[in-house]
């Protein structure tokens, strides 16, 4: 084991050796390696934000059912029962809203008391609405479309509205984008390997003289090959680093914008970066790309020398 770490600890004095011999090279590679991943990683850190927001957002399928403005009393709270009868094999739940209690949750809303004020009287109607227990009903998703068709051609119904629709397509959203990241940290992943595969080959031809005379004095290959790895794996690394602290100042000029956005909403949504844990699996995988790069390259061209 000391014997190992030795070697080690050589070839990495070997490839720091190097990196001070050309500082600038190094650093420009570092910054187009940078460039490359810094796209995929501000997508992380976007989806990393949004995720809590769609996981909090209830995907259940709620169905309101308004009635007509004239429909007596009476015919509404007995339109219940037909209700019931038509979502019978479902687990759900039916909530009956009479006018004047929605009118006043109405006026609760700020800035809409004095707009209800000058309607005079109560311009909204009785409604129902049904709430279907998504995780119990596995088909709850597929028919609900149908049920709200059904809903329709019941009495004093005026129209009916699935609620829970834009929190499909936010769902359906979240899912594109998602694969449309994944198919970008592909692309440009295979971009930081061609950069480094490329750097470590220029680096294997100026050293190709130093390379023949320690074969001569029977260096292995897995001796030759550590040094470059190791150049290989830091060039990802630091450009990992890069790149992160690149989106992290980003996030403070998105957050300006973002916070009069929110506001509009009565929100206090900001982009926070990455929790500790996630920066250093990005800071692994940005090494094990550089890792992967030099591998690919040591072995073809050090074979040629063989």
């Amino acid at each position: 084991m000391t014997n190992w770490l030795r070697q080690h600890r050589y070839a990495l004095g070997a490839a720091l050796v190097h990196l001070r011999r050309s500082p600038g090279g190094f650093l420009f590679n570092i910054l187009v390696v940078a460039i490359a991943l810094a796209l995929p990683f501000a997508g992380v850190t976007l989806l990393d934000n949004v995720r809590p927001m769609s996981e909090q957002l209830s995907v259940d399928p709620e169905v309101s059912v308004f009635l007509r403005q004239d429909t007596p009393r009476e015919q509404a709270q007995a339109l219940a029962s037909a209700l019931r009868q038509a979502v019978k094999d479902k687990q759900a739940k039916i909530i009956f809203t009479p006018r004047e209690k929605a009118l006043e949750q109405l006026r609760d809303k700020n800035g809409l008391a004095d707009v209800l004020t000058t309607l005079g009287e109560n311009p909204l109607p009785d409604s129902y609405v049904i709430k279907i227990d998504a995780f119990r009903n596995a088909q709850a998703g597929g028919d609900v479309d149908q049920l709200a068709e059904q809903l329709r051609n019941l009495p004093a119904v005026e129209s009916v509205q699935v609620d829970s629709a834009w929190v499909k397509r936010l769902a359906a959203l979240i899912n594109v984008l998602r694969l449309a990241l994944l198919i970008l940290a592909a692309t440009l992943g295979t971009v930081v390997v061609a950069v480094i595969f490329n750097t470590i080959r220029l680096q294997v031809l100026t050293q190709r003289e130093e390379i023949l005379v320690c074969k001569l004095i029977g260096a292995t290959d897995n001796f030759i090959h550590r040094p470059f790895f190791y150049t290989g794996a830091l060039l990802g690394l630091c450009a990992g680093g890069v790149a992160l602290g690149a989106v992290a100042l980003a996030l403070h000029p998105l957050n300006q914008a973002i916070a009069e956005f929110a506001r509009l909403y009565a929100s206090e949504f900001q982009l926070t970066p990455l929790p500790p844990l996630a920066m250093a699996g990005l800071l692994a995988l940005s090494a094990g790309l550089g890792l992967l790069g030099a591998m690919l390259s040591v072995q073809r061209h050090l074979s040629r020398m063989n």
